[in-house]
């Protein structure tokens, strides 16, 4: 299973990232190989709208599922469209979040969990 998780740095012993669409990178493991690829965030300085931004980028990786503490309505919207299963996490190492995703200890998110920026 590919899994894309925020990530404030880039290996897997680097602190999940709570932001979504700021997030400075991204992390994108297989589940089963732990095998995985860091990308930076290029969005993550953008002015405002990065949400739908990142879900389509975080979608054309072709993920079957994301690891992350928030996430707006917008970008929940797009991301749930796609497929893409959610799952939320808080103060882990991405490592710690992929072995939680695996013993099936992640709470899916049905929905945002952050409001609209004006």
């Amino acid at each position: 299973m590919k899994i894309a998780i925020t990530a404030d740095g880039k290996d897997l012993n680097s602190m999940l990232d709570e932001r979504f669409g700021r997030c400075k990178y991204f992390i994108f493991a297989d589940s089963e190989t732990m095998e995985f690829k860091a990308l930076d965030n290029t969005y993550s300085d953008s002015a405002h709208g990065v949400g739908v931004e990142v879900a389509q980028f975080v979608i054309d990786q072709g993920v079957d599922t994301l690891i992350t503490g928030n996430l707006g309505p917008n970008a929940a919207k797009v991301l749930s469209e796609s497929g893409i299963t959610i799952y939320n996490a808080g103060s882990m190492t991405v490592n710690q979040a992929i072995d939680l995703y695996k013993q099936g200890k992640l709470t899916k998110m049905s929905g945002p969990t952050t409001n609209p920026h004006k």
